[in-house]
């Protein structure tokens, strides 16, 4: 049953990843448009959010707390407490996500094309430290 749940989680953590990564890089091209009120835009972050990334984010967090349910001894482990300490992080990361979503629908961004370049990078930096975590378990 464990070796199920995990590939569940890891097929999860990749669709909200893919989300996670090209959301931002939607809002990079939709505050470099010159037409406010990019529809096409707006319709793509906004499905995408909803349908893709809110979905993958809720299963990523149901199947790993199966899986700690499952061995619970790893909630005594350092590395599983700094691990989701970063997952906690991204989770924050996602909904801010989801307030540009809103943002960008009422035509308010006041964001440069810059910032969201730099936002853009937030998921890769935690993806590589939430993967160590849980490969190598440092701790």
């Amino acid at each position: 049953m464990y070796e199920t749940i995990k590939a569940l989680h890891l097929i999860a953590i990749i669709c909200w990843f893919a989300g996670l990564f090209y959301l931002p890089r939607l809002f990079v091209y939709h505050a470099m448009a010159e037409q406010k009120g990019n529809q096409m835009l707006q319709t793509m972050e906004r499905k995408l959010y909803k349908y893709i990334m809110h979905p993958s984010m809720v299963l990523t967090w149901v199947f790993g707390l199966w899986m700690l349910y499952l061995i619970p001894e790893w909630g005594q482990s350092g590395w599983l407490h700094a691990k989701l300490t970063l997952v906690f992080i991204l989770t924050g990361y996602h909904h801010i996500c989801g307030k540009y979503v809103k943002v960008f629908a009422q035509n308010q961004n006041q964001k440069t094309h810059k910032f969201y370049r730099y936002f853009n990078e937030v998921p890769t930096v935690l993806l590589i430290l939430i993967v160590f975590l849980a490969v190598l378990k440092p701790f």
